[in-house]
């Protein structure tokens, strides 16, 4: 095999996403501690925490609102710190508050993301003809955003999130406010996703039913990344029948062993 063979080899085989050692504190509050996490090419992690655990705070240095105080992301080999510009036109973003403009047609809202983007016209608008048609929306290009339900927003903002062919999406909550059979259109869809286009896929959730059809479960409590493997090891693991079972109990042993950890050090 010649170098430049070996190359192509060392960049397929490189995660798209890559946290390591990363902390982040506000104040004296560690809200993430030493974490490492990966996600690679077709593959669709779960990112599973109760509310608090750290998976806003991680998306947020994901996607350069904010740096880590120590360690290092790559998004795709750009590092976050020294090249976001690169590493964010590998993103694809639908955040846990929506974000959709509610007073624009979603033509207008998705037009503006494409310029964002540096997108042509013409381009932009194949791209969203094809993101629209694929969700369903076609007949909703003119449609002013508020007149739009919860889940068709949604969908809006999934488009506008893979119009400029990402190769890595993040997902914050994107369920938050919908019903069941809509969360499970979406992501049922964004499952679909990720085997056809080959996405690497980041779907944070506390809602453990979601976490179920992910090929890796990345488990965070209190800023610290506790178990990372699939949905079948973690439940042999823990010796439970259910997922949801599993993360509890998971969930409650590094809490013991936390505490047991902690009450030897004082009485040293």
């Amino acid at each position: 095999m010649g170098p430049a063979a070996g190359m192509e080899n060392d960049q397929s085989l490189r995660p798209l996403i890559s946290v390591e050692d990363v902390v982040k504190s506000y104040g004296p509050l560690k809200a993430l501690d030493n974490i490492n996490l990966r996600v690679d090419a077709a593959e669709f992690v779960a990112l599973l925490g109760l509310n608090g655990a750290g998976k806003t705070t991680l998306f947020q240095l994901l996607t350069g609102l904010f740096v880590p105080d120590s360690g290092m992301i790559f998004v795709n080999r750009y590092e976050m710190r020294r090249d976001p510009v690169s590493g964010l036109k590998e993103l694809g973003i639908v955040f846990q508050d929506p974000t959709l403009d509610l007073d624009l047609p979603v033509s207008s809202s998705l037009h503006f993301h494409a310029g964002l983007h540096g997108m042509g016209r013409a381009y932009a608008r194949k791209r969203i003809e094809e993101e629209l048609e694929r969700l369903g929306l076609s007949d909703n290009v003119d449609t002013i955003g508020r007149r739009l339900s919860g889940g068709n927003r949604r969908r809006v903002e999934l488009a506008r999130a893979l119009m400029h062919d990402p190769r890595v999406l993040l997902l914050d909550e994107p369920t938050v406010g919908l019903d069941p059979a809509v969360r499970q259109d979406l992501l049922n869809y964004v499952v679909k996703l990720c085997k056809e286009r080959g996405l690497g896929v980041l779907w944070a959730t506390h809602l453990v039913e979601e976490a179920e059809r992910a090929d890796r479960v990345v488990i965070l409590h209190r800023g610290q990344v506790i178990e990372s493997d699939s949905p079948a090891v973690l439940m042999r693991q823990a010796g439970k029948t259910t997922l949801s079972e599993a993360f509890l109990s998971l969930i409650e042993a590094h809490r013991l062993a936390t505490d047991d950890r902690s009450d030897g050090r004082m009485a040293r």
